[in-house]
């Protein structure tokens, strides 16, 4: 909880605002489930970039629905939370802005059909939850794990993009609903592979599957109800959103199946063993949720029916004890001031609402009849038990996992509300009822859900799995009893597994932490690349940005070398024929010969005078080749440009210093390679243009509008003032730019110099 602040005030119009809006949001959705549960999908699109293909296209279905009212059911609960737990805080509009914010580009997320648009509101997500995790920005904490976050899953999501061109330039549409028909032309292209890597590299950070899972929990140093809305419902489960989105298109492979098999496994037991060796209840809920997304992960490999309505049940399921849960700890805080596990104990009789909700909270997150969570728990043995080769895998990893999760669940939920009563920094007192309200109707929901299977799986679970098939049928039923089976079976092995880790929480919570001492950190690792890179950028700034104006120029020479020259060669561009074959015409013998001469003069001579005059004969040596070539207006612009250059330049180097008379900075071996490639590379662009196909429809165009619309027979200068007067007023500025800023140099030359003579004088 934020200190510092009155609570007495509260937030006003400002606090209870987003709460209203996003109830109506919620509302605005809930109206569409009848439709949607009946086998309806609604799209409506608006144009946004015609030329490029892109859509703001919306698409209501069974998977964004459940997303939708998701975020915005747990989104109010959780704005009206903040407006209580927050009350009085100076920034409190800051803070409801951003929340609001973060809810809206997560609708968008959910809802959109279009590729770009699901990537733009993607990064939205990204950016917003930056400005909340890092809302304390005095704390260095939040800074850090702020900025973890942002690079982390900035960088993945920059590799999805490119993922996401590809499978649109692939599949011939960036329309999600588009690409479905063409699946399985994608998965025989030859790009198919670069795809899935790419986006899965998005999907996973963003979902913080193993080896990025880490941000996660530093996360938590955003606010309570940050935390419960990050990781009940929304950002988190972006990236298993985007893979259930995505499900149709590219799944059905093996790399797919066993990529989303192990990674998802890896996570959910790893995490789960990370989750029990937490005393802080914050921190053992963040990686509890690590748990859940490697499930969700692991159930979207195969394209069963029990694995993607165990996907859509078990959604629903964790958002709903996962919100509750967050909040509850939250309450816990509030009313006791600490989340440590080792203080608290017998917080019931003081907090009995708070006990309440954690209690059934808590019994849908261990799996336990009649909540949706045991439901949710049988669908996933029934999926682990019918996966192939992968059965005994997947089997063992979810009995692993689930058992964990029981056992993480009576610590979290449990232990605090019963046995023993704790010392606690404040007497325990319970939470308003705007904290309350949420926690408690999100775990009645659990148990309503348990006791009514029927309504969830008409509403939310067919609907998901129809949008991820594209068949209902294929669906399962949710019900508690499904008589003496193979899932039963595993599920009492959960019971007993989690209880045993409950009774010994204490030396295995010992056991895992000197375990975790002992490997190394993936979030010290973080920390050794970012140092990493600011050392690589020291050290390119201190070579780089020297001060020094002739290493400038030989890196910004050496850049274009290296670039042009490269890929020329790579792509086989260069080809001499045709240029050398018009070269040898003898009519241009005159002209070429007088370039070369002014040319070597140029980078010969020791007068900079000399030298300027030189250039300009290379210039005169152009305009006579316009000449030759039936071009006398832009001869006579050439010939007006360079004899103002060559007067300009003059007129500039007589403030620079003077040259070095010994000469021994005249000879630079370096500089002179580097201009003989900056030559050849040069040489090679122009014959490549002129070995190409030229498109003479500009240039029929000036010459049938130069004189009667703009009034002039010189068709450069027409161009110029006339056509694009707007351009070469852009031009022109840059030019005066340029100038100012020599001017400003030189006249830093020229104290310079005065600064040596007034020293050599005083000497």
């Amino acid at each position: 909880m934020a200190a510092g602040h009155d609570e007495a005030k509260g937030n006003g119009f400002v606090g209870w605002l987003p709460v209203v809006l996003s109830a109506g949001i919620f509302a605005f959705f809930l109206r569409f489930l009848p439709q949607i549960a009946a086998g309806e999908t609604l799209r409506t699109a608006f144009a946004w970039a015609p030329s490029l293909g892109v859509e703001l296209s919306f698409l209501v279905d069974g998977l964004s629905l459940t997303f939708a009212l998701l975020i915005s059911g747990i989104g109010t609960f959780v704005l009206l939370y903040s407006n209580s737990y927050l009350a009085g805080h100076p920034q409190y509009g800051r803070f409801a802005l951003y929340l609001f914010s973060f809810m809206l580009s997560m609708l968008g997320l959910v809802l959109s059909d279009n590729l770009i648009g699901l990537f733009v509101f993607w990064e939205l997500t990204t950016l917003t939850s930056y400005l909340l995790i890092g809302f304390d920005n005095e704390s260095p904490k939040s800074r850090r794990s702020a900025l973890q976050a942002l690079l982390l899953t900035g960088a993945g999501g920059l590799a999805m993009l490119a993922g996401l061109i590809l499978l649109g330039a692939v599949g011939g549409s960036f329309e999600i609903s588009q690409l479905v028909p063409q699946a399985e032309a994608i998965k025989g292209d030859a790009l198919y592979l670069p795809i899935l890597i790419l986006i899965l590299a998005g999907t996973f950070t963003k979902s913080a599957q193993v080896p990025f899972h880490f941000w996660l929990p530093n996360a938590m140093a955003a606010p309570t109800p940050v935390s419960a809305f990050l990781h009940s419902a929304t950002m988190v489960k972006a990236g298993v959103y985007l893979m259930a989105r995505l499900h149709p298109v590219l799944s059905g492979t093996d790399v797919w199946f066993w990529t989303l098999t192990i990674f998802g496994a890896v996570t959910a037991v790893f995490t789960s063993f990370l989750s029990l060796r937490q005393d802080d209840l914050k921190q053992a809920l963040a990686y509890s949720t690590l748990m859940a997304l490697g499930t969700l992960t692991m159930l979207l490999a195969p394209s069963s029916g029990y694995a993607i309505t165990a996907f859509a049940t078990f959604l629903v399921v964790h958002s709903l004890y996962k919100a509750a849960l967050f909040l509850i700890v939250g309450c816990v805080d509030h009313g006791t001031g600490t989340r440590d596990a080792d203080l608290l104990g017998g917080l019931a009789r003081a907090m009995p609402f708070t006990a309440f909700a954690a209690a059934l909270a808590g019994l849908s997150m261990a799996g336990l009849p009649p909540f949706i969570g045991y439901i949710g728990k049988e669908l996933i043995y029934a999926n682990t038990i019918t996966a192939g080769d992968a059965a005994t895998f997947v089997t063992f990893m979810a009995l692993a996992a689930n058992a964990l999760m029981f056992a993480v669940a009576g610590v979290v939920a449990l232990r605090p509300f019963w046995g023993k009563k704790g010392e606690t920094p404040l007497k325990p007192h319970e939470a308003s009822w705007a904290m309350l309200a949420g926690p408690i109707v999100l775990a009645l929901l659990g148990l309503a859900f348990g006791l009514m299977p029927l309504w969830a799986e008409v509403n939310f679970t067919t609907p998901t799995v129809a949008a991820i098939l594209g068949d209902a049928s294929k669906a399962k039923h949710l019900h508690l009893w499904a008589g003496v089976n193979t899932e039963l079976m595993l599920s009492l092995a959960t019971f007993a597994i989690g209880f045993i880790l409950l009774l010994a929480y204490t030396p295995v919570r010992r056991l895992l932490e000197r375990a975790d001492a002992a490997t190394p950190s993936f979030d010290n690792g973080w920390d050794n690349i970012l140092n990493g890179l600011y050392k690589a950028a020291k050290w390119q700034t201190r070579i780089l940005q020297s001060g020094n104006l002739q290493r400038y120029l030989f890196t910004i020479f050496a850049t274009f070398v290296i670039a042009v020259g490269g890929t020329m060669i790579l792509k086989g561009a260069v080809n001499l024929g045709v240029a050398i074959d018009e070269a040898n015409s003898p009519r241009h013998w005159p002209e070429l010969v007088l370039i070369i001469v002014a040319a070597l003069v140029t980078a010969t001579s020791r007068s900079r005078m000399l030298a300027v005059a030189a250039l300009g004969v290379q210039g005169i040596g152009v305009a006579l080749i316009f000449i030759s070539f039936g071009a006398p207006d832009v001869a006579i612009t050439q010939l007006l440009v360079e004899t103002l250059v060559v007067v300009l330049v003059a007129v500039a180097m007589l403030s620079l210093p003077f040259l070095d008379e010994r000469g021994k900075n005249d000879h630079r071996p370096k500089d002179m390679v580097l201009a003989v490639l900056m030559g050849v590379v040069v040489s090679f662009v122009l014959i490549g243009v002129l070995q190409g196909h030229l498109d003479l429809r500009l240039t029929e165009y000036f010459e049938k509008t130069a004189a009667p619309e703009a009034f002039g027979r010189n068709i450069v200068n027409v161009i110029l003032v006339d056509f694009r007067a707007i351009d070469t007023f852009g031009e022109i500025a840059v030019i005066v730019v340029a100038a100012l800023s020599a001017y400003a140099l030189l006249r830093t030359t020229d104290n310079s110099r005065d600064r040596d003579e007034e020293e050599e004088e005083l000497q």
